[in-house]
């Protein structure tokens, strides 16, 4: 017998689908419903707003999620054990997010008196306590504590170990960061062989999660895992190869681009073996922008030609029409074009067969923009708009689209600099759509280096409630803004 979804369940399922402020509004309607039947302070009021710093905190929102955090901390020590117990769950989060904030000295503070909470209720041996130790760890770590790090670590890891508990994977992998971080020549993954392939598997997803700051320490650190996880787990087991696309992405990162081409050499070989078609077209496809990026021109667009024919072969339209599409883009940009004018006509056509709007969308924004640069304005306003109408506003391809729409309007060959006052007026279009309409007598939005400044003109005063979501609105629209155009399209 299934049970219904919780507000959290819905709220994670909405932040799924990529709707944030949705996401947001339905669990602080589900906080004020909570402070109305039971009342501020109680616990249930604490574990609702310690939901809400969870997803906000999850959603890069760190300075926002620490208000939360800090409410559900609020509360006295409850008798109920289970509701201590929780309590003492706040109390990590609000740590970790202070630590997200760079309050880093705060962070330590709280996490020591945590700790201390832990050893009362748990015991120095119990798995309840490494959670704290793990996080110290990671403050000192952040902070240049080295051997304090370590030292914390290693009781971490021991703990976890002793216990059989599967959270020893991510002590491990903030182990190995130490471990590198502090220069010392001893193996990043000792002991790894001696888990059991679960384990090892989180652990290599717990380093996954913890790359991106520092490009050429993740090459290090990645570089020995992907190592021993071939020797432990093989060269084709999906965890290697999640591992070696993450090696192939900071390799670029780091500027290693001949690193990168040999790296995803391996993937594609990997696929290739085991007659995983689709999965070789993107590692072709990578391959391709790798090489490009290497200075190999004549073989990166000898590569696309060979997805293009893997494509073919599988008879899905919506493969043929991402490879046409990466492969125009690539013939345009190496001065081909009459054959990158074929290869986007063809992708358009290819999406128009299939099912996928926002493929749809990108194809003929690729186009029209391919036709506005070559001075074909008409035509190319004709195909942005098409584009355009498939396309969620918020999506990077749309916003570009946009940008050369306004110059193709205004009789420009190039709208490159106009994509700023398009992500402007979408983020506008956003928000109005998310507000009573008598509200706001104008909202002028501005973006400056990546920032997102709004100012608001009220058309008229505000209810309480509708301030605090106008408020909660803009914070999150300029969140999910964020995110939604620095994922990868």
């Amino acid at each position: 017998m299934s049970t219904a979804p919780t507000t959290v369940d819905l709220a994670l399922a909405l932040l799924r689908e990529g709707r944030l402020v949705d996401a947001e509004q339905l669990l602080q309607r589900e906080l004020h419903a909570t402070e109305q039947r039971y009342g501020p302070g109680s616990p249930q009021w604490a574990a609702a707003h310690c939901d809400l710093g969870n997803l906000l905190y999850g959603t890069g929102q760190a300075d926002r999620a620490v208000e939360h955090y800090r409410a559900a901390c609020s509360i006295p020590v409850p008798p109920d054990p289970e509701a201590h117990k929780a309590l003492i769950t706040y109390r990590l989060n609000l740590a970790t997010a202070l630590a997200a904030t760079g309050n880093l000295a705060e962070a330590e503070h709280e996490l020591r008196h945590n700790l201390q909470e832990r050893l009362s209720f748990y015991g120095r041996e119990h798995p309840g306590y490494a959670f704290g130790m793990e996080q110290l760890a990671e403050v000192l770590l952040t902070r240049g504590d080295l051997t304090g790090a370590r030292e914390a670590i290693e009781e971490t890891v021991a703990n976890f170990w002793n216990n059989g508990h599967e959270r020893v994977a991510t002590a491990l992998a903030l182990r190995a960061r130490i471990i590198q971080v502090s220069g010392a020549q001893e193996p990043l993954f000792q002991g790894l062989e001696q888990l059991p392939e679960e384990i090892i598997n989180r652990t290599a997803w717990a380093v996954l999660r913890g790359t991106g700051d520092h490009p050429d320490q993740d090459k290090v650190i990645l570089t020995q895992l992907a190592e021993a996880l071939e020797t432990h787990l093989g060269p084709d087991h999906e965890t290697t190869l999640a591992v070696l696309s993450q090696l192939a992405n900071t390799s670029h990162h780091a500027g290693d681009e001949p690193g990168r081409v040999a790296t995803i050499q391996r993937i594609l070989a990997s696929h290739l073996r085991h007659g995983r078609t689709e999965e070789a077209i993107h590692a072709l496809q990578g391959l391709a922008m790798a090489q490009s990026d290497a200075g190999d021109l004549p073989a990166s667009l000898a590569t696309y030609a060979q997805a293009h024919a893997h494509a073919l072969s599988l008879n899905r339209p919506d493969l043929t029409a991402q490879v046409l599409r990466n492969w125009g883009i690539a013939l345009s940009m190496s001065g081909h074009t009459t054959e990158a004018e074929q290869r986007l006509r063809e992708a358009v056509a290819f999406a128009e067969t299939g099912h996928d709007p926002e493929l749809l969308g990108r194809t003929r924004i690729a186009l029209g923009l391919f036709l506005q640069h070559h001075g074909r304005l008409a035509e190319a306003r004709e195909i942005v708009e098409a584009g355009l109408t498939t396309l969620d506003p918020a999506h990077p391809d749309a916003v570009m689209g946009r940008g050369h729409l306004t110059a193709i309007l205004e009789n420009h060959s190039c709208g490159c600099g106009n994509t700023r006052d398009a992500l402007a007026e979408a983020f506008r279009d956003f928000v109005l759509a998310r507000l009573p309409q008598d509200l706001l007598s104008d909202l002028d939005v501005t973006i400056k280096d990546d920032n997102i400044s709004v100012h608001v003109a009220l058309n008229r005063e505000p209810t309480p409630a509708e301030l605090e979501h106008l408020n909660n609105l803009l914070r999150s629209a300029t969140a999910e803004f964020r995110h939604r155009l620095h994922t990868p399209g």
